[in-house]
């Protein structure tokens, strides 16, 4: 593979001891804030050092402790963009993505130059210093930078966080680029399930210095092994659980006995299921041709609106599985509809009927 990490290097927490190979192309970190993701990136970079462990790039040992092998972040040959962006205020837009060009001519160092201000948008900034500029400006401005190098992998903490919506859908589509025209590894550390999704096929989940999962977002997605995989991806819904002898499954949190597409594991003490996969029958059935088959009753049961909340093109509901008193105390599942969807949904009265498709609901057994 040609990104080779097995490291282990003590906090102030826990342990931060991760083993994984990446390959070219974009690999998407996902966790919850004090993880280890930065910590991760450093130790790759050469910025801190693990107690023990192996880093080889592309065949190449950046470090061993067994062997005595640490080189130095220069000779590394690793682009960089944290979310401090660190760079150097009283140099100017252009100084801070040439700095790493020491190899070129003055000449070739200036085109280089020009090019990646113009792919990221920064070639009116080139003659200002770096204190002038905004967040969002001076991510561009690291991330040029970080390319400059031509690095052999690039690690990216939050590339797009300080972006507006427009600004980060062009810079993503730059990265997108730059991933396809460089075969190289690159570990993108994001807080963002679809920013994730979107860049990369894979996905690694950290929790507390642990890999936790790591394969095709496909299949990390669909079934997170543990609820922390599961939140961390997004998903808004998980019940205690317990696994009856029948083979269906009590949710213990939602007061409803389902089943699921398989037998669930006698380990199973979680079930979970994502908040666009909720269905309403009944709001479909408006628009199902005549001849279509009725919907299936399998984990149908009446519900009850708490509250929604509006995007620009979706709604959230939020809902109870009894009928009480308005209280979001006894919220207990929330689905997410389109808004042609929740245009249908709001002219039915209440109760309506929620389905639990069994082929939706995932297991977990921690």
């Amino acid at each position: 593979m040609p990104l080779e990490i097995d490291i282990e290097k003590q906090l102030a927490d826990f342990t931060l001891n991760v083993k994984f190979h990446a390959p070219d192309g974009p690999l998407a970190i996902l966790g919850a804030s004090g993880a280890g993701k930065t910590m991760l990136l450093r130790c790759i970079a050469g910025l801190e050092t693990p107690e023990r462990g192996r880093i080889v790039l592309k065949g190449r040992t950046l470090f061993d402790s067994d062997a005595n092998v640490n080189l130095p972040a220069r000779e590394r040959c690793i682009g960089l963009l944290f979310q401090n962006y660190a760079l150097f205020p009283h140099r100017t837009v252009a100084q801070n993505i040439g700095f790493g060009l020491t190899a070129l001519t003055a000449t070739e160092r200036d085109a280089r130059v020009a090019h990646l201000a113009a792919r990221t948008q920064v070639v009116e900034l080139v003659g200002r210093s770096a204190r002038e500029l905004s967040g969002g400006e001076q991510q561009r401005v690291a991330l040029a930078r970080a390319l400059a190098i031509d690095p052999k992998a690039l690690l990216l903490d939050e590339p797009l966080s300080a972006m507006d919506t427009h600004l980060r859908s062009q810079v993503e589509t730059l990265l997108e680029e730059t991933f396809q025209s460089h075969a190289r590894p690159a570990l993108v550390v994001t807080h963002n399930i679809e920013e994730a999704y979107r860049i990369s096929q894979d996905l690694l989940v950290l929790s507390r210095g642990h890999v936790v999962a790591h394969g095709p977002k496909h299949e990390v997605w669909r079934r997170p092994a543990n609820t922390e995989v599961a939140r961390l991806t997004g998903c808004k819904n998980i019940t205690r659980a317990q696994v009856e002898p029948d083979g269906t499954v009590t949710a213990i949190d939602w007061r409803l006995r389902l089943t699921l597409a398989h037998p669930a594991p006698a380990s199973t003490r979680w079930i979970g299921i994502r908040a666009h996969h909720i269905e309403f029958p009944d709001a479909l059935a408006q628009e199902t041709p005549r001849s279509a088959p009725p919907p299936q009753n399998q984990n149908a049961f009446p519900c009850w609106l708490a509250h929604h909340s509006e995007t620009p093109f979706r709604m959230t509901v939020f809902l109870r599985t009894r009928e009480l008193e308005k209280s979001e105390d006894e919220i207990e599942l929330q689905a997410e509809l389109t808004k042609p969807e929740w245009d249908r949904l709001r002219t039915i009265e209440q109760p309506w009927r929620v389905r639990l498709s069994p082929e939706n609901l995932f297991p977990m057994d921690s």
